[in-house]
């Protein structure tokens, strides 16, 4: 039963640490990489269709992504959905290629996104936080109607403790390094 309880808010912490990955992959570093583009969604025949799915991304050098579209006559509506985002992108048509290069990042732009990554970072703290709180709580209801022992409460907590710590860990380790890269000229 303690061994449940564990199991799920371990697998809701590493849940919050999936979503701070696919959000840390939406903050737009210096250099070019196909998943900055992952967010985006092009009206392909009366549907939101996620870009990838109507277009080849590559990377043609460190600070230049190309599309590839399949049908091109969804060309101008890919463009125009790079421009609305809020990646601040331009891209260009060349042919049947898409370019979009990557803007050098200023000062104020880098510290604007370092403190993006803080935010959701902390978003990922709390919701690692609120698994642990739900734990405790299931751990002191078994507790109270004398399902398990003190002892065993007090043992199931301290490896939730245990658990919540090594995912903080985890998330400060990931927010230095996202840190780190967008500080990086």
């Amino acid at each position: 039963m303690i061994d449940d309880i564990k199991a799920e808010a371990k697998e809701r912490m590493e849940k919050s640490l999936d979503a701070l990955v696919h959000n840390f992959n939406k903050i737009r570093t210096g250099r070019a990489h196909p998943s900055l583009l992952d967010g985006i969604t092009v009206e392909y025949y009366g549907a939101d269709t996620p870009l990838n799915q109507v277009a080849n991304i590559a990377v043609e050098d460190a600070r230049t992504l190309s599309l590839t579209v399949w049908d091109k006559s969804v060309t101008p509506q890919v463009e125009r959905a790079i421009m609305k985002s809020d990646l601040g992108l331009n891209p260009s048509t060349a042919g049947e290629v898409i370019r979009i290069p990557m803007p050098m990042l200023t000062e104020e732009t880098r510290k604007g996104f370092t403190r993006q990554a803080k935010t959701e970072a902390e978003a990922a703290r709390v919701s690692v936080r609120n698994a642990r709180r739900d734990a405790m709580a299931m751990l002191k209801d078994l507790e109270k109607d004398k399902e398990i022992s003190e002892d065993d409460e007090r043992r199931g907590q301290e490896a939730v403790q245990k658990l919540t710590d090594d995912f903080v860990a985890r998330i400060e380790k990931m927010l230095s390094d996202k840190e780190a890269d967008l500080m990086e000229i």
